[in-house]
């Protein structure tokens, strides 16, 4: 997953009709990247709801997520996390997008 804008409800939307039929078809996903190097926030509160949302339907179906991004706030965000989703979250500098990958793979 690569926002290159404000995240908006479609977004969510479309990451959802993207995930839903792998979950239902495959189970649970090994993990998911989020390339989050040029993170400009939500579009508007309705985008942040429908993250909320998409967060509270599908963190029990992944089992990892990695965030790779050098915004300061985004390395805090797993800590944050840990107490309100399940999946295993952990920060990555943009220089360590292969070890991102790397450590997804490991979950399978």
């Amino acid at each position: 997953m690569r926002p290159l804008g404000p995240l908006t409800e479609d977004d969510f939307q479309s990451l959802e009709a993207q995930v839903d039929p792998v979950i239902s078809e495959r189970g649970p996903l090994t993990g998911l990247l989020v390339d989050a190097q040029n993170f400009a926030g939500w579009e508007s509160f309705a985008a942040l709801v429908s993250h909320c949302r998409f967060v509270r339907d599908h963190h029990k179906h992944i089992r990892r997520i990695a965030v790779v991004s050098d915004l300061p706030l985004l390395g805090y965000m797993p800590r944050l996390v840990d107490h309100f989703v399940s999946a295993e979250v952990r920060p990555f500098s943009s220089v360590d997008y292969q070890p991102a990958l790397a450590w997804l793979a490991e979950a399978g």
